[in-house]
């Protein structure tokens, strides 16, 4: 999660984009809370890879990462990319978490599954069947169903299963060595080193990596696939998403919805598929399918489709609005 997230701005620009809340918990919490389910065993370790800027990366995101780990029973550790050089040599700044059983995953994407892990091969690749694959890696399958070939963005695509980054492997100490080889002999592709060279490395050495289709798989990577992200995981969701301290003054909410702590509806129609963090206000408005974040107040606003930051306010009458933390926006 080393990267800036510069597609999500302005939501971005003071917060890293895996700990922006979908449906009231951190990209990245969902992630780990999903891949624990699918794993269905105890993870000992969380090994958080995040880059220098103090700004995104600083104690305070530091010390939530590591909540997010406590949370679940595991261990947590903070790894610094000080220079993005690919998916291989991220991974490997965490290099000591890299033995045994091990998940890797990139920290924008969150996805729905009825699988459970066969921790008796030598890998698993997440995948989803996309229309269109030319636009993502993809994996390519044998007769027997197992993973033969890791093709990037293919102009002739002979599968339409893409790669969503989440990847197990059984054997950590192999994943280790195969990208310290790649490190050690400046094996690049296209100035980077890629977990993709690593992978077929593996699979040439006799590793039988099997794919792990997923039911669903939803983006994190700009405001409209976020608030569709939102949507999807609001719409499956088994948790309490209202708070009972929240407060309704002539108001209704239309479910599904998380409200978080200590917000105040007053004449507001909300919902379906909006998220509202804690102690926000919603007064005198309409709103649909959008994420609103903590300590918010939104006035005489009819929105849809729309993100709203920490600490904002918003008066006003546009359809669709993006303003991220600490931003005044008032429209006569």
């Amino acid at each position: 999660m080393a990267g800036i997230g510069s597609r999500l701005r302005p939501h971005t620009l003071t917060v890293p984009k895996p700990l922006v809340p979908v449906a009231g918990k951190a990209i990245v919490q969902r992630l780990v809370e999903d891949i624990a389910k699918v794993v269905n065993e105890p993870l000992n370790e969380i090994a958080f890879v995040i880059g220098p800027n103090e700004q995104f990366f600083g104690k305070e995101v530091q010390g939530h990462l590591l909540k997010v780990a406590k949370s679940i029973g595991a261990k947590g550790s903070i790894n610094i990319q000080h220079e993005a050089l690919g998916t291989a040599h991220a991974i490997y700044m965490a290099k000591q978490a890299l033995s045994g059983n091990v998940i890797v995953a990139f920290a924008d994407t969150l996805f729905r599954a009825d699988f459970i892990l066969d921790a008796s091969v030598d890998g698993t690749i997440w995948v989803k069947e996309v229309e269109d694959p030319r636009a993502f890696g993809v994996v390519q399958l044998d007769n027997d169903g197992i993973i033969e070939d890791f093709v990037e963005k293919p102009e002739n695509p002979k599968s339409n299963l893409a790669i969503i980054g989440i990847y197990y492997f059984k054997d950590g100490s192999a994943l280790k060595n195969e990208i310290e080889h790649l490190l050690d002999n400046d094996i690049r592709e296209k100035g980077e080193y890629q977990l993709t060279n690593a992978l077929d490395s593996l699979k040439d050495k006799g590793s039988r990596f099997t794919p792990g289709k997923v039911i669903e798989w939803w983006d994190c990577g700009n405001k409209n696939a976020t608030v569709n992200t939102n949507q999807r995981v609001l719409a499956n969701s088994k948790e309490k998403l209202v708070s009972d301290t929240a407060i309704l003054e002539n108001s209704e909410i239309i479910e599904p919805c998380f409200i978080g702590e200590n917000v105040k509806l007053i004449n507001a129609k909300v919902g379906p598929y909006v998220s509202i963090g804690n102690n926000s206000t919603v007064e005198d408005s309409v709103i649909s399918n959008t994420i609103i974040q903590t300590e918010s107040h939104i006035i005489n606003a009819t929105i849809t489709n729309s993100m709203i930051g920490n600490k904002a306010y918003y008066d006003g009458s546009a359809n669709e609005i993006s303003i991220g933390d600490y931003s005044t926006r008032k429209i006569g």
